[in-house]
């Protein structure tokens, strides 16, 4: 095995993987709406719950408790599938006063982990949008969206989509401890050009930032997703909500141990005097001196490497229902799309 490969990829030595159990969610409905101002959309789609990733920090290992499931290992192994999510988004599209927005796929777990390979739920969505000429964005830190180049970049030709890859650390040892199954840096800069040379406008989104950890990387990921063709970036300060909170400090215990003290002394002068902050407003960004140099350095990189931009805007007015539905009429009969 090597360490950049994508998925379930660890050292030789490393013990057997864990087993993944994917079950299947039945739901009649797929979009979800949120009104936080901390997010650039309204409108998301999580084709999975938990995520097979890893990713120690993952705000959205709390979420996996409301299944009875634990927010640790539960959350990296019992994955649950939308079960004829793109059959349910196209009964969306369909229905009479629908009004076109930017939907996002991937807001709270990586639309392509692992089990996307075989379940390909992502790119049946992916054929839903192309169909429709719906807008799309996608955030991921699998080079697996490269397999969906040929839809991204047909869609990007109208101002369908954007691409955002998330790059925590160019360090392929330190990425593997922080999100064990993640693609290596590597791979998601080789990922970030491809789809930049297929026309599809990308980002890099450099998060989280963790105190005393990464955060001394902010300009060389930056200035690597530039290179690779990145148009725009983003970044968020570690957040660690819920039972997030003792999973990574049991993390820096073992990985960290030198450097305990002052990662958690630097997150709390960042969030007020507590290791989390659920403020609308505060959460994604922090406050205090330590959160203003990190933005002032982010700030100042991106403008020196021409970041400082927003991607294209996405257009509604290409929105278009087809006379004849895609998929059957029946989301609960849907099977994965048999294209290429």
């Amino acid at each position: 095995m090597v360490a950049e490969a994508d998925g379930w990829a660890l050292e030789p030595d490393a013990p057997p993987d864990p087993r993944t159990e994917v079950t299947f969610e039945r739901t009649g409905t797929i979009v979800t709406t949120n009104d936080s101002p901390d997010v650039p959309f309204d409108r998301s789609i999580n084709p999975y719950r938990g995520c097979e990733h890893g990713c120690i920090y993952c705000y959205a290992r709390p979420s996996h408790a409301y299944l009875d499931l634990s927010p640790g290992i539960d959350f990296e192994t019992r994955i649950v599938a939308k079960a004829g999510a793109a059959a349910i988004l196209e009964r969306t599209f369909r229905r009479r006063g629908y009004a076109p927005r930017p939907i996002a796929l991937g807001a709270n777990t990586d639309p392509y982990q692992p089990a996307e390979r075989k379940l390909r739920i992502t790119r049946d969505l992916l054929r839903v949008f192309h169909a429709y000429r719906h807008p799309v964005t996608i955030v991921t830190k699998s080079a697996m969206v490269v397999r969906d180049a040929d839809l991204l970049a047909d869609l990007a030709r109208e101002g369908l989509a954007h691409v955002l890859v998330s790059i925590t650390s160019l360090d392929p040892d330190l990425a593997l401890c922080l999100e064990p199954r993640a693609a290596a840096p590597g791979k998601r800069l080789r990922a970030l050009a491809r789809l930049a040379e297929a026309g599809v406008p990308v980002g890099v989104l450099v998060s989280p930032i963790v105190p005393a950890v990464n955060d001394g990387e902010i300009e060389a990921i930056l200035s690597a997703a530039r290179d690779a063709g990145a148009r725009a970036a983003g970044t968020i300060l570690l957040r660690l909500p819920r039972e997030v909170g003792p999973l990574f400090e049991a993390w820096l215990d073992e990985h960290r141990p030198k450097r305990k003290a002052r990662v958690l002394s630097l997150l709390r002068q960042a969030r007020g005097g507590r290791l989390t902050d659920a403020r609308f407003g505060h959460r994604m960004r922090g406050e205090g001196p330590y959160a203003e140099l990190l933005r002032a350095r982010f700030r100042t990189a991106c403008a020196r490497l021409g970041l400082d931009r927003d991607l294209p805007p996405l257009s509604c007015d290409r929105f278009a229902v087809p006379p004849v539905p895609l998929l059957t009429s029946d989301p609960q009969l849907h099977l994965p799309l048999a294209d290429g």
